[in-house]
């Protein structure tokens, strides 16, 4: 029976503004195996980010979790006083941000920012954790580690400060990592070491949930895919069936946008129009207004169906 580091039921996450309740994240369930990279994709302000932020507990005033489940090996993290989950965060649940200069703290060198997270969550001793965060340097690829401790964030490469950023993440070895858009700005040769690391510490048996809008680091290095539009899960399947039998017409326009990249003196095809305003959301299918398959049936809300064994739509007119 497959084991899920994470699971996620029914959860419902909003931002309560003067103009009303934008709501963020829509009725989303997920699951996330031991030791396998789960990748979430969708274009800016689908609600990724948002997703990643509710499960780990950084979902700040004016937004909050109004409710769903969010178990991590099984323990319900909504139910934890704030106390316990601080204790989790850095520990059993990490997050590597978007983009590490303003995640990383300017004005402390980039060895004792690591350390510290040894310090507030194990009894080990000052030299003991400076071996750790040695050790967990090597093994993020950072070169001259020894060197690199006494560093400032703005003495270090973008490349090297996303290591040190992955380096605090895993230096405890979580159960979970969060990874929000982590090759966002690198070059292709350090976004490929980066992605390489993520798959060593699934070896370890670390899950991760990947967050980006790149499917080619998804096809890459994840092991299953969910696709968000307008707050919601829209399609679910592991990845090579999702690239080769899209379903949802959303994740077949996505596919196109890439695929006419590689035919050559084509345009780029896009998907027309814009996502809908999550203060007021459509009753029925979000992307209808964008789709060319829209009939008067997309009116009506759709729920994620089994189309075939593991792999999930929410589209009335794919068969099942």
């Amino acid at each position: 029976m497959e084991q899920y580091t994470l699971e996620v039921e029914h959860l419902n996450a909003s931002f309560f503004t003067r103009a009303g309740e934008v709501q963020a994240v829509r009725d989303v369930s997920l699951r996330i195996p031991q030791g396998q990279i789960v990748g979430i994709v969708g274009e800016s302000g689908c609600g990724k980010s948002m997703l990643a932020r509710s499960v780990i507990g950084l979902l700040r005033e004016p937004g909050r979790v109004v409710s769903g489940r969010i178990l991590l090996d099984g323990t319900d993290l909504l139910a934890l006083p704030e106390r316990d989950r601080r204790k989790l965060r850095g520990n059993r649940i990490s997050m590597v941000f978007q983009e590490p200069m303003t995640s990383l703290n300017p004005v402390m060198k980039v060895g004792p920012q690591v350390e510290e997270v040894l310090r507030l969550h194990t009894s080990c001793t000052a030299g003991e954790a400076r071996q750790r965060t040695l050790e967990v340097f090597r093994a993020a690829g950072i070169p001259d580690p020894e060197r690199r401790l006494h560093c400032y964030p703005h003495q270090l490469s973008g490349g090297l400060r996303q290591r040190v950023m992955i380096a605090m993440a895993m230096v405890l070895r979580p159960r979970l990592l969060i990874a929000d858009e982590p090759t966002t700005a690198l070059d292709v040769t350090v976004e490929a070491q980066i992605l390489r690391l993520m798959r060593s510490l699934c070896g370890l048996g670390t899950s991760v949930m990947l967050i980006t809008h790149s499917l080619g680091v998804v096809a890459r290095v994840c092991d299953r895919v969910y696709v968000m539009y307008a707050g919601q899960m829209v399609e679910h399947a592991d990845t090579l069936t999702l690239f080769q039998h899209p379903l949802h017409p959303y994740t077949r326009g996505l596919l196109d946008a890439v695929s006419s990249l590689l035919r050559e003196g084509e345009r780029l095809d896009t998907i027309p129009g814009l996502v809908p305003s999550l203060l007021h959301p459509p009753a029925g299918c979000a992307f209808a207004p964008r789709c060319p398959q829209c009939r008067a049936e997309c009116a009506s809300p759709a729920d994620l169906r089994e189309a075939a064994p593991g792999h999930l739509v929410r589209c009335p007119f794919v068969p099942c």
